[in-house]
């Protein structure tokens, strides 16, 4: 009878975490987003966040902006550019505004990742604010070891592209799914690399606002590289907030969901929900019910799973505090976490340079091997129109180029090229 009993909840665990699968796939790289100018009740956050949750939704300010004539980014650096530089090879990501591509660089056979935005899309969803905001975020992250690096962007008639470092040790996402969870020392290292850029992103007053395992990928061998900077707050001080709604739903803090104000410790929120689902292969609050996630987020105490080290669930317990002011990292930031007894085991100075050996590596053979990136993206065809240049008798005509002015951009190792 006890043999039963177990075997059913052990069924019953893996119904949910497939459950959860499903769901994550389906809401893959997902852009939530609504922001109000008056705070909104509890109930009006579960309406709000029961929508459909693979449309991405426009905050109030963004509905305000004057046309697109009017917005004015500064000049283009990089106006040499084209998509015609490039062979395309293959879809290796996708997201509301356009894919992510392999591609190799004619003139010199190396490989990227460039990311095609639809600029349709963006204006339709009056989202080219953010757009702007996430190249600007990658200029200042070129120097840091955890972060993708950004070689120079450039823009046609009809799209944006990011030309970006190409990471193909596969998404952590991809990873979890395939492992379920990690063991404490792995756990250990993901979660250091991504503290220290998340730590550097704070000390440029920048708050990341979307850490989920979608969003962290391993380079080949093995090394944390954080994405996708399209949510990411800029100029926010120490002891500045904001109360953009924003994020995704799983890994949502407390004060985010309230709407209230809330400041830089929502990434250290954030990062407790991505350490606890390594550890134990859900976040901390996941539901079926959505509306009973979003109250447990709020109210129900964390429940940590026997079986991990007291550090750990410390660890936990301070980063998953929903009162942000008691909360890991309210104080000194990333000082605290680095501090914390459970990162003891590492030499941050070593972990920033790349010196410690990652404790799993992808084993990729070279570029072309892209046994760790889903499936879901490879198996699609590279759209003819990605290279296709120039983009003639385009319906947006020249005001699109307007809104986008300053997104060209090419960084000093890049500069040869023009």
């Amino acid at each position: 009878m006890h043999r039963s009993a177990c075997f059913t909840c052990i069924l019953k665990v893996a119904d949910i975490f497939q459950d959860f699968i499903q769901k994550r796939r389906a809401a893959l790289q997902e852009f939530v987003q609504k922001s109000k100018e008056t705070l909104c009740k509890y109930s009006e956050a579960i309406s709000l966040l029961e929508m459909d949750r693979t449309k991405p939704m426009a905050s109030s300010n963004q509905l305000r902006l004057p046309s697109t004539c009017d917005v004015n980014l500064g000049p283009s650096a990089n106006p040499h550019a084209r998509p015609t530089d490039f062979d395309f090879l293959a879809v290796i990501g996708k997201g509301t505004f356009g894919k992510v591509l392999l591609a190799k660089r004619k003139s010199d056979n190396k490989f990227y990742a460039v990311k095609v935005l639809q600029k349709k899309v963006i204006l339709k969803k009056k989202e080219q604010k953010n757009i702007m905001a996430e190249r600007n975020v990658l200029l200042k992250s070129l120097k840091h070891p955890f972060l993708v690096g950004l070689h120079y962007s450039f823009q046609t008639t009809e799209k944006l592209y990011f030309v970006l470092d190409y990471v193909n040790g596969g998404e952590l996402f991809f990873h979890l799914q395939r492992e379920r969870c990690f063991l404490e020392p792995r756990a250990r290292f993901y979660s250091a690399e991504l503290a220290s850029a998340i730590g550097y992103l704070h000390s440029l007053n920048i708050v990341y606002r979307d850490l989920k395992p979608e969003n962290i990928l391993l380079d080949s061998q093995g090394h944390v590289v954080l994405t996708d900077f399209g949510l990411c707050k800029e100029g926010l001080e120490p002891e500045a907030t904001t109360s953009t709604f924003c994020g995704t739903p799983e890994y949502l803090a407390p004060e985010v969901l309230k709407k209230q104000p809330y400041d830089r410790t929502v990434d250290w929120w954030c990062l407790g929900a991505v350490l606890y689902e390594m550890l134990f292969g859900l976040p901390p609050f996941y539901s079926r019910n959505v509306a009973e996630m979003y109250d447990s987020i709020l109210y129900k105490p964390l429940h940590l799973p026997p079986g991990k080290t007291v550090a750990a669930c410390d660890l936990l317990r301070g980063l998953l505090q929903k009162e942000q002011r008691c909360r890991l990292g309210a104080l000194e930031d990333f000082l605290e976490i680095k501090n914390h007894v459970f990162f003891s085991p590492l030499n941050w100075d070593d972990l920033y340079h790349k010196r410690i050996n990652p404790p799993y590596n992808p084993n990729v053979n070279g570029p072309a091997d892209l046994r760790h990136i889903d499936p879901e993206f490879t198996k699609e065809m590279v759209p003819n129109s990605v290279g296709r240049t120039p983009e003639l008798n385009s319906c947006l005509g020249t005001s699109s180029s307007n809104a986008f002015k300053g997104f060209s951009y090419v960084s000093n190792d890049d500069a040869f090229l023009n």
